[in-house]
């Protein structure tokens, strides 16, 4: 028996500790799923327009897809909002476009909560802060210096918009949505007013982390210089026809806000032997020798974001599984605080066979393919109608509607076409080009042009609205 008693302990307690490891394995687990799904993880795919290219080589199209898989969440577990609001009250806003300004930014701090921080900023020819930044805990007092707001004097649209950076700077971090909300209707009169200049404000900005958002009212601002100024710094850019319009924008510029699941978001592309980077279409990137480094602020669980690269690939024998390229992604997951990477790899075959090259036509990828050399076209469009040369606008814009309409078609048909959403964002930019051909003339051009460029920034950058 005195044998038997210790076999009997040792047993039990190992039976013990193993229930106690399995216990401790299971709770992991659970955290770990926990930790998960609280996670805004960003799905990077990247693939070639074909998969099969011909032996003589030629141009190849790379896309790359990045797109957050954030978990649904409420307003409790959502990433603080850092904003500076920046709302022009120059002679030119007078009426019903100041009283739609207010109402519209009235709007935008309903929707904002006591974690949030937000400042004021009003400008004419002088910048007020109306209200500085501060945690938007009580309403009260940003709704009051809002109502109080009178339109006069001329447009220090720049002053303006450097005081709403600092002011978002006052309490800038890295783990929540930091961007100024820029709205006015004129001409940027005092003070730096160049595309140029607010362009290199905006990467002033985007470079600190802070996205400006710009917002044309009517037909009297320089859509060149918002564009830009939004473009340089990673953020969205829109056209408000009338008044009415800024509510609706406004609205959707903080449901954008309010969604953003991943920031200070790294790419790195490494083209390998035999593929020579050419171009970035749509955006800003730096190419060196065979490495490619881009970099987006922002990346919202509403859309996606495309990045094309044109490739020069050099002639060669017919092969399979051809390394193309290597991408990783570094990114800030807003959700956890974590810096997280994604990494994909692109193959590619390589064939004499026509039918090969045409079977191994992506045509999901080459419908975003498409949408950026058409909006391309379409920027040049704009310089040649700005230069005068109305019918060498009007045919290169028939002409890339055609190009649209084809191409559309094509993806339409056969195995594996594109999917309905891609179809139609081609032929809502089909009609697009079509309508601006025939709105070339001086009394519409002004409106045309104001249009055109929101509709090119949002090919560029995917805006979802």
């Amino acid at each position: 028996m005195s044998v038997i008693r210790p076999i009997k302990a040792a047993v039990s307690t190992a039976a013990l500790v193993f229930c106690l490891s399995v216990c401790a394995l299971a709770v992991g687990l659970i955290l770990a799923g926990a930790t998960k799904s609280h996670a805004s993880e960003v799905k990077l795919s990247a693939g070639l327009g074909q998969s099969v290219i011909p032996t003589e080589g030629g141009k190849v199209y790379l896309r790359l897809n990045l797109k957050a898989l954030a978990h649904q969440r409420n307003s409790e577990d959502r990433p603080p909002i850092n904003v500076g609001l920046v709302l022009d009250r120059s002679g030119s806003m007078r009426g019903k476009r100041i009283e739609a300004a207010k109402e519209a930014a009235r709007m935008a701090l309903s929707r904002l909560g006591q974690d949030d921080t937000v400042a004021l900023v009003a400008y004419n020819h002088n910048v007020e802060v109306l209200q500085p930044a501060r945690r938007a805990i009580s309403h009260d007092v940003f709704t009051s210096a809002i109502n109080r707001l009178k339109a006069d004097g001329r447009t220090a649209l720049f002053a303006g918009v450097t005081e709403g950076g600092r002011q978002v700077e006052r309490y800038l971090k890295s783990r929540q949505v930091n961007r100024v909300i820029l709205m006015s209707d004129g001409l940027a009169n005092v003070g730096p007013s160049s595309p140029a200049a607010l362009s290199k404000l905006g990467q002033e900005l985007g470079g600190k982390g802070i996205s400006v958002t710009t917002i044309g009212l009517g037909l009297g601002y320089n859509e060149d210089l918002m564009q830009k100024l939004a473009l340089a710094s990673d953020g969205n850019h829109a056209f408000a026809e009338t008044p009415d319009d800024l509510i609706r924008i406004f609205n959707s510029e903080f449901g954008d806000a309010l969604s953003i699941a991943a920031q200070d978001i790294e790419i790195i592309i490494e083209v390998r032997a035999g593929f020579k980077p050419v171009r970035i279409l749509g955006r800003q990137g730096k190419i060196d020798g065979s490495r490619i480094k881009l970099k987006f602020n922002q990346l919202t669980a509403l859309n996606e974001r495309y990045v094309i690269v044109e490739l020069d690939a050099a002639p060669s024998a017919p092969a399979t599984d051809i390394d193309v390229a290597s991408v990783e992604t570094q990114y800030l997951d807003l959700q956890s605080g974590d810096r997280r990477s994604a990494n994909a790899r692109v193959h590619v075959s390589i064939s004499a066979e026509k039918s090969k090259q045409e079977a191994s036509i992506d045509k999901e990828v080459m419908s975003e393919i498409t949408t950026q050399i058409a909006t391309e076209r379409s920027e040049k469009a704009v310089s040649l109608r700005d230069k005068g040369d109305l019918d060498g606008a009007r045919q290169l814009l028939q002409e890339n509607a055609k190009y649209i309409g084809r191409m559309r078609e094509g993806y339409a048909s056969g195995a594996a076409p594109a999917s309905a959403k891609a179809l139609k964002e081609l032929e809502e930019l089909e009609q697009q080009n079509v309508t601006a051909a025939d709105n070339l003339d001086a009394d519409n051009w002004s409106k045309q042009r104001k249009a055109m460029r929101y509709q090119q920034h949002k090919a560029k950058t995917r805006q979802s609205f």
